[in-house]
């Protein structure tokens, strides 16, 4: 029956999460909001509820942070690795090569986020807890500024953008067809079909993972981060197919953001224990520097853009991703058995 869940679960998340990217890209056009911040904003948000779910339910119900950290953690790494997955079905070259310079803002600020907990988990473990009368971590409210701070700035660069793109070389509609009040409200039916799927899917993956005997930063970085992560996997790859490239991509990085800036704060005040990050693993800061990594070459990508590889499709930093993806999970697993 776990199983029957599981793939109904999937079979939910691959058809909202198709609708979602093409209503997405049509109140991108409609609203001349643009594709990058759709994607890291509005996609990011809704594909990261799962997560969300899951982060709230390990803290208030489990009484589990290293679950939701290492869940949080994990799909850190997963939606990077999703940049090489939709690398693999973008034929005309690598795809990093010709994402918006847009996303580099997004991709640095998710490494300055991702460092940012990380050194949080290093001092409330060895130096001071950091607690607000011992209630929330003062790196909560902190890391959520940041992010309000981050996605102001997105709006002004997006702005901006999108004005010498109507000054210079106005874009031609795609969806005149369908109405801004039509897409939206499929939006918001395919949103809701995609995140409530996706946080079943978190409880799924909870009771498959309960068998292994592995411990919960672990289970929380492989187990919950693959299913919680599906959404973010199955809509990059249907904007892709779109051709929304700077959708697809914004979507995995967005996450990240939304996963560090507004989730932990959520779980650190449903977490009635203590400040969440001084009853969390130290292992999550090997996870964390492995996502830094990852996004430092998803940036060294977007300005660089090389382009000489053997295999002119597969970009040089997607293979980089894959192979630093594949290393960390193999420590890991190591960690969680010795």
């Amino acid at each position: 029956m776990v199983w029957i869940k599981f793939v109904v679960c999937l079979a939910i998340i691959l058809v909202a999460g198709t609708r979602l990217s093409r209503y997405g890209d049509v109140i991108a056009e409609k609203t001349g909001l643009g594709r990058i911040w759709i994607g890291v904003v509005l996609l990011a948000t809704v594909t990261s509820l799962p997560e969300l779910a899951t982060g709230i339910s390990s803290v208030a119900l489990i009484g589990k942070p290293d679950l939701t950290l290492g869940d949080l953690f994990g799909s850190n790494l997963l939606n990077l690795v999703t940049i090489a997955i939709i690398d693999v079905f973008y034929t005309r070259g690598p795809v990093l090569n010709y994402a918006g310079t847009g996303l580099i803002l997004v991709a640095t600020a998710s490494t300055l986020l991702i460092g940012a907990v990380a050194t949080s988990i290093y001092i409330a473990q060895n130096v001071v807890s950091l607690g607000i009368f011992n209630y929330i971590g003062l790196y909560s409210p902190i890391i959520f500024c940041m992010f309000m701070i981050i996605q102001y700035m997105l709006i002004r660069f997006q702005r901006n953008q999108q004005s010498q793109t109507n000054t210079d070389s106005p874009t031609a509609a795609v969806h005149g067809k369908t109405s801004l009040k039509k897409a939206v409200a499929f939006f918001v039916i395919a949103a809701l079909a995609t995140a409530g799927a996706g946080t079943w899917l978190g409880f799924i993956g909870d009771e498959l993972s309960m068998v292994t005997g592995l411990n919960d930063s672990f289970v929380g970085s492989l187990f919950l981060a693959i299913c919680t992560s599906a959404p973010e996997i199955v809509v990059s790859i249907s904007a892709l197919r779109m051709g929304a490239l700077d959708m697809a991509v914004g979507n995995v990085i967005g996450s990240n953001l939304f996963n560090m800036g507004v989730i932990i704060f959520v779980d650190d005040l449903f977490f009635t224990e203590g400040p969440l990050l001084s009853y969390a693993s130290t292992d999550h800061i090997f996870t964390a520097l492995i996502a830094m990594l990852m996004s430092s070459i998803v940036i060294i990508g977007l300005i660089y853009r090389p382009r000489f590889w053997p295999r002119i499709w597969v970009g040089i930093d997607a293979t980089g991703l894959a192979i630093l993806y594949t290393g960390a999970i193999a420590v890991l697993y190591f960690i969680g058995k010795f």
